[in-house]
């Protein structure tokens, strides 16, 4: 059984080493092919794309013998070397862009060095300097042509979105990456990867000549693993998984597809796993949120505090899918590029295509509505647990007067800001991440044939389905969920089905009241 290395994105040291490589030579060796050299691609974080960087890096340093048996070394490729320039700008985030341009000089610095050629002049400007150095390798090479690999090209001002401060970075990186357009008559190949595409007038307004193939049905599954390529490369550690936790191989891989399968990035694509939470699930030996408790940004919770939305069949329009301002965030967008919202489907309305979106998978979904909950609650660590415990008890004793005293506690710790002239689906947002931040699986805008249910929530034993209203009798609710027979829609779960309308009241900002009744 290979060994599984989660800590390295250097295909040369995967290879050597003797990990598990899962081959997407084959559909590398058909972007090499297509007729367009240069790209880009984005793709949420920690999902492959600093390993496909380096990946062509060695391609095109013609170092065949790390590709024996992959489907590369079988095909038609030339195998021609070129002086590759690899630019990791994960590593050059700074506080100033002074700093990062410093970071940048370091970085072509050592560029040129690994290429053999003599740094640019040190008094130059960073676009300059990058385009020296590409016209000195291109006279160097043998066919003229040299390779440009970007990796992470929007991590530099990440940490400023949505804030005046990323503006500067802004102009700083468009003026950089122009030279990619400048120099394409000296390019053999070039990709520029991250996780947000920023609109056409932003930092690729100079940038035309990029392919875009991240929505491209013949890339979609070109980083994930697919559930073929799960089952061809690890059913060796499927198989001790499932031995560790009690499980068949087959009950391990319905795991594996529930916590961390689900990504997509075309409608009509296969569904991929997060190869991350993969590796370090069989490293670890258990499910656990490994890929979204690393790293929800405190931006994106920020925003979504300030302005709370219900992300489960969540819509955008292509435009939107497409392309955002890194000063003006689009809060659906950002999610979706950044992978915790991804394609559920598609359809068209006139010239335009809307899409639908969901969380992925089990491990995004809770960790990222748990994060959402404590945001919004804005109780103490200890104080937080004690209410989870009191809620998820209450549900499953099918309390629910006390359920709805913890409900009121946690809307009444809510900022003044965020609940006051809040419209229903505030209210709605909030109490949905609430019970996924307590372990009760919840969906909202739930899709009958005469309308969306509120909120559907589940415990071990019951179903809820649940009306929410703002400044109107829980009667009301509770009658609208009679009359569109909403308990219809889950009725053949097995489980009894309680019918719940819930009252908001906006002047004091919390649960007013409540009815149940069973279906």
């Amino acid at each position: 059984m290979k060994p599984i290395s989660t800590s390295t994105s250097t295909f040369s040291e995967l290879i050597e080493n003797g990990f598990v490589y899962v081959d997407k030579t084959a559909t590398i060796r058909e972007l090499l092919r297509d007729g367009k050299a240069q790209y880009f691609l984005a793709r949420p974080r920690r999902f492959g794309k600093s390993l496909l960087v380096s990946t062509l890096k060695a391609v095109f340093q013609g170092r065949r013998e790390l590709f024996k048996g992959l489907a590369i070394d079988a095909s038609d490729h030339d195998w021609k070397a070129y002086p590759v320039i690899h630019l990791d700008m994960g590593s050059t985030q700074r506080d100033t862009v002074e700093q990062f341009e410093t970071t940048l000089n370091l970085m072509l610095d050592a560029q040129a060095c690994d290429n053999g050629v003599e740094p640019p002049p040190a008094d130059k400007e960073p676009a300059d300097r990058f385009q020296l150095l590409v016209r000195a390798l291109a006279s160097r090479s043998e066919t003229g042509k040299v390779v440009l690999l970007v990796d992470e090209y929007d991590k530099p001002m990440l940490h400023k979105l949505g804030t005046p401060e990323v503006r500067p970075f802004r102009d700083a990186l468009k003026r950089f990456y122009s030279v990619i357009k400048t120099c394409e008559g000296l390019q053999r190949f070039a990709l520029v990867t991250g996780i947000s595409k920023f609109s056409k007038v932003s930092i690729f307004s100079d940038l035309n000549n990029l392919t875009d193939i991240t929505m491209m049905p013949r890339y979609a599954t070109l980083l994930g693993y697919t559930r073929a390529e799960v089952a061809a490369n690890f059913s060796e550690h499927v198989a001790e998984l499932g031995r560790g936790l009690g499980l068949s191989p087959e009950d391990a891989t319905g795991r594996i597809v529930r916590w961390y399968d689900g990504y997509r990035f075309h409608p009509n694509a296969e569904r991929v796993i997060n190869p991350v939470s993969l590796g370090l699930c069989f490293q670890n030996g258990e499910f656990r949120n490994y890929w979204s408790s690393t790293a929800v940004p405190t931006f994106l919770v920020d925003l979504l505090e300030k302005r709370p939305v219900v992300l489960q069949g969540a819509t955008l329009s292509e435009d939107e899918l497409d392309a955002y301002e890194p000063d003006r965030l689009n809060v659906k967008t950002l999610l979706y590029q950044t992978g915790y919202l991804t394609i559920e489907g598609a359809y068209d309305d006139g010239a335009q295509r809307t899409y639908r979106l969901d969380f992925p998978n089990a491990e995004v979904r809770i960790s990222f509505n748990s994060r959402l909950a404590k945001a919004y609650s804005h109780l103490e660590e200890g104080v937080a647990s004690s209410a989870r415990t009191r809620l998820v008890r209450a549900l499953l004793d099918r309390d629910l007067a006390t359920a709805f005293d913890v409900f009121r506690t946690l809307f009444a710790n809510m900022p003044y800001d965020l609940t006051a002239r809040a419209p229903e689906q505030v209210y709605q947002a909030v109490m949905v991440a609430v019970l996924w931040f307590v372990g009760v699986g919840a969906q909202a805008e739930v899709h009958t044939s005469d309308g969306a249910i509120d909120a559907v929530f589940e415990t071990e034993r019951d179903i809820f389905v649940a009306e929410f209203k703002r400044d109107e009798p829980a009667e009301a609710a509770l009658a609208q969920v009679r009359a569109k027979d909403y308990a219809a829609r889950v009725a053949l779960r097995g489980k009894p089905v309680t019918l719940l309308g819930v009252s908001f009241d906006s002047a004091h900002r919390t649960v007013a009241e409540w009815k149940a009744e069973p279906a």
